[in-house]
């Protein structure tokens, strides 16, 4: 399969190496050759400093967006008029402006759009899910996630205030580029009904107009509360998500991969003295299980979509309502009011 590569940063050359691990050596590379990152593995494959000139004359099924937030409708758009299958970056903008042309463009050449949200396709995370609409775990009562990374450690090859995450003229911010949870929490839970946030630049990181730190509260559409904690400054990094019904408690944690099933031992409500002890169930993801086969996944799903073997697992509106999310915790800060949907 031909395909252009849009952006060689971290989650490009990420994508570019997946690629050809997985057998796909058909690639162009477009590129403004602005990577801090160095260009020896790069060696030998095309480059296009024009997106109109590489799309007529190579004439790809298929282009992966990783450019900067900002940029990334620039590429999107034309390649999905010119019928490429598109594996988009989250998040999938910087502000929902342009979505509408990406839709309208990709409705009339039959682009299929897969949005990269690859915590999708963590094992333990869909096993969650599947506990959750199982129906073992009950009623939904309360989530919650917190992550917080250390900004200048995530690339310790370039200055992380030179970095899209921390300028907002690229489309950073923690709660746009910590955007994950706001998309895995509808996926698990479903649909989000109301959302408040406070968030600021709270630390002494040196960031060009961007929060660092968010608290958002969440109010889903099946009556479960909830909430999400982003921030830029934590050390060591750490993400978790723990979700509360009345057949007992998951938690979750990315470190390990581990999701700890703790079942309600009676009845949601009774009381007995002694309290019965909890039943904890653990379960593991496969073992030698990393980081980038979450990526990996992706990457093989992308190529079956564009193929037109399976439909994308997360698709341009499910990446849309992640933006608007992220997008109405901003808006909640500055107004100082919750933002809902009917």
């Amino acid at each position: 399969m031909k395909i252009i590569l849009a952006g060689l940063g971290s989650i490009g050359r990420r994508h570019f190496r997946n690629l050809t691990a997985l057998g796909e050596t058909d690639l162009i590379l477009f590129r403004t050759k602005k990577s801090t990152l160095p260009d020896d593995e790069l060696v030998g494959y095309p480059v296009e400093t024009d997106l109109a000139e590489a799309l007529a004359k190579h004439k790809p099924q298929a282009v992966v967006v990783a450019n900067p937030t900002a940029l990334h409708m620039d590429v999107a758009i034309p390649a999905a008029e010119a019928g490429c299958h598109i594996l988009l970056e989250k998040p999938i903008a910087d502000d929902l402006s342009r979505v509408d042309e990406l839709r309208r463009a990709a409705e009339k050449s039959g682009s299929r759009i897969l949005v990269g949200f690859q915590f999708r396709n963590h094992p333990t995370l869909n096993k969650a899910r599947q506990l959750i609409q199982s129906g073992d775990l009950g009623q939904i009562l309360t989530a919650h996630a917190h992550w917080g990374e250390y900004l200048p450690n995530w690339h310790p090859w370039e200055d992380y205030r030179a970095s899209y995450a921390a300028r907002a003229d690229l489309g950073g911010g923690v709660i746009r580029t910590l955007t994950h949870p706001l998309d895995y929490l509808r996926y698990l839970i479903g649909e989000v009904e109301a959302l408040w946030s406070f968030n600021a630049h709270v630390s002494p990181l040196e960031l060009s107009g961007v929060e660092d730190a968010a608290e958002i509260g969440i109010r889903f559409r099946s009556g479960a509360l909830g909430g999400v904690h982003l921030n830029y400054f934590q050390r060591p990094p750490l993400h978790r998500l723990e979700i509360v019904g009345t057949g007992g408690t998951l938690r979750w944690d990315n470190a390990d991969g581990l999701l700890h099933f703790s079942r309600m031992p009676a009845p949601f409500g009774s009381y007995s003295d002694p309290p019965p002890a909890p039943v904890t169930e653990t379960f593991a993801p496969p073992e030698g299980f990393e980081r980038n086969q979450l990526f990996v996944a992706q990457t093989r799903h992308f190529l079956e979509v564009a193929r037109g073997s399976a439909a994308p697992l997360c698709t341009l509106e499910d990446g849309a309502r992640a933006l608007e999310l992220a997008l109405a915790a901003k808006d909640s800060q500055s107004s100082g009011k919750i933002v809902k949907w009917s």
